[in-house]
């Protein structure tokens, strides 16, 4: 007998308000977390998959989809997921594979509200959240105090470039931190930024509460890249058995990987037609000529160079772009 629909789509795992990894048994556990109620009073729920060891070991959260347009990273978390399943577990991995639920469903890089005062907001500015703030601020502040800063003593939050743009495998890690750089040259990026982070976002957040986090870049947003996926989610694997989480051997170092400080964005200055001329990862010149900006009749208005030498670690992929758009970014 083929099970009802509403089964097949909601699964009846047990729903909590608030997760505590130490006190479950040892084994695979799938949640369902009530991070919050919508506008009509009904709960707003992740799924959350746990997998704990019968050895002590770290803990570990691995979270994805705080941007609601970065599927890769979505990808990435339950690929991961899939590739634990019967393995032998020391320590403790939790992975919430969707953690913006408003942005995802409408392919949105932002938290949506459904208060009529209330704009979209970007989540992952939001950290640790507000209990007594608006709807987004509440839910941030519920995934930090009953999902995330209780359960882990390392973390890695999965991204990718937001729509209409592109980057490579790209780790953040704040270079102070011990962990963070470790775990950051363990995934095998093509990039790495040294990045002492920012107020309200996930790795700041967590990396202010002792809690050594990095922040890995998937690729394109919105659209699907399994060879990007598939880069990440073994660079995540090899991160768990380097801190012997799960068996296995590391994977070879990788000596392509570029490290930087210096960010140089190359935004556009009109609304119009962007063609870029180079390619990630290239390396360019300064003064060399980066890509070249249209307008609706197909006359050239605009042309982009180099401010400075550098890789090319980010451009657009859809060619309208807004004025302040996006157009080339650099590492140096």
């Amino acid at each position: 007998m083929t099970k009802p629909l509403n089964e097949c789509i909601v699964p009846m795992y047990p729903t909590l308000q608030a997760l505590d990894v130490n006190a479950l048994e040892p084994g695979e556990h799938k949640f369902w977390f009530a991070v919050a109620t919508d506008a009509i009073g009904h709960p707003q729920t992740l799924p959350v998959r746990v997998f704990k060891g019968e050895k002590p070991g770290k803990r570990i959260v691995i979270s994805a989809g705080v941007h609601g347009d970065e599927q890769n990273g979505i990808l990435t978390a339950q690929q991961v997921a899939r590739a634990l399943e019967g393995q032998a577990i020391a320590g403790c991995i939790t992975i919430v594979p969707t953690v913006n639920l408003s942005g995802i469903a409408r392919h949105s890089r932002d938290f949506h509200s459904a208060a009529p005062d209330s704009s979209s907001a970007n989540l992952n500015r939001l950290f640790p959240g507000d209990p007594h703030g608006d709807d987004a601020s509440r839910y941030a502040h519920s995934l930090w105090e009953n999902l995330f800063k209780p359960n882990a003593d390392l973390a890695i939050d999965l991204h990718s470039q937001t729509s209409g743009s592109a980057y490579p495998l790209y780790a953040f890690a704040d270079y102070r931190l011990p962990d963070a750089l470790k775990m950051a040259r363990l995934i095998h990026p093509d990039v790495i930024l040294n990045d002492p982070g920012d107020p309200g976002i996930l790795e700041t957040v967590y990396n202010r509460a002792g809690i050594a986090s990095i922040t890995i870049e998937v690729g394109v947003g919105r659209y699907t890249d399994l060879t990007m996926v598939k880069r990440a989610s073994e660079g995540v694997l090899n991160v768990l058995r380097a801190y012997q989480l799960i068996a296995g051997e590391l994977l070879p170092s990788n000596q392509r990987v570029i490290e930087g400080s210096k960010i140089i964005s190359v935004r556009a200055e009109q609304g119009g037609f962007v063609v870029c001329h180079v390619e990630l990862l290239e390396h360019v010149e300064q003064g060399q000529k980066l890509a070249t900006q249209y307008n609706s009749f197909g006359d050239e208005v605009q042309t982009y160079y180099a401010p400075s030498a550098g890789t090319v670690i980010s451009h657009n992929v859809e060619s309208v772009r807004a004025p302040g758009s996006l157009v080339v970014r650099l590492i140096e």
